[in-house]
């Protein structure tokens, strides 16, 4: 894949399209891989770790522990104030608000060419949601 010029300058909204989408992928093969479960099964873990909910939770365990770079806290910021015309389902603002953040991360650090980076706080993000089960 072509890195963007600059995936830091993309809209925020977008970078946390993208990093739904890669999250979901690395939880779905975690979880296929750890479990031999029928597909409403998978799906039903798989919500432990995408739900908007467990995503703000895992946010702000990062935070708490520095995680982010500087260049990182910053797509951070930007997706959490970004403007979103959709309205949150089954959450309040503010939880969606952080879930977007992670996912603009995400979505930065995938769309950047970081596949390192991005592999360490996939991993991360898998060990913090187990840690809370």
């Amino acid at each position: 894949m072509d890195k963007p010029t600059n995936a830091k300058l993309l809209n925020p909204l977008s970078l946390a399209y993208v990093g739904d989408a890669v999250l979901d992928q690395h939880v779905r093969t975690y979880i296929i891989l750890k479990q031999h479960s029928k597909p409403n099964r998978l799906h039903q873990e798989a919500k432990r770790f995408v739900s908007a909910k467990s995503q703000a939770v895992t946010l702000e365990a990062l935070i708490e522990h520095t995680w982010f770079t500087e260049e990182e806290n910053d797509v951070l910021k930007r997706g959490r104030n970004a403007k979103s015309y959709t309205k949150a389902k089954n959450t309040d603002i503010q939880t969606y608000r952080k879930s977007s953040a992670l996912e603009a991360v995400i979505g930065y650090l995938y769309l950047d060419g970081q596949t390192t980076r991005l592999e360490q706080l996939l991993e991360t993000i898998v060990t913090l949601v187990e840690e809370r089960s």
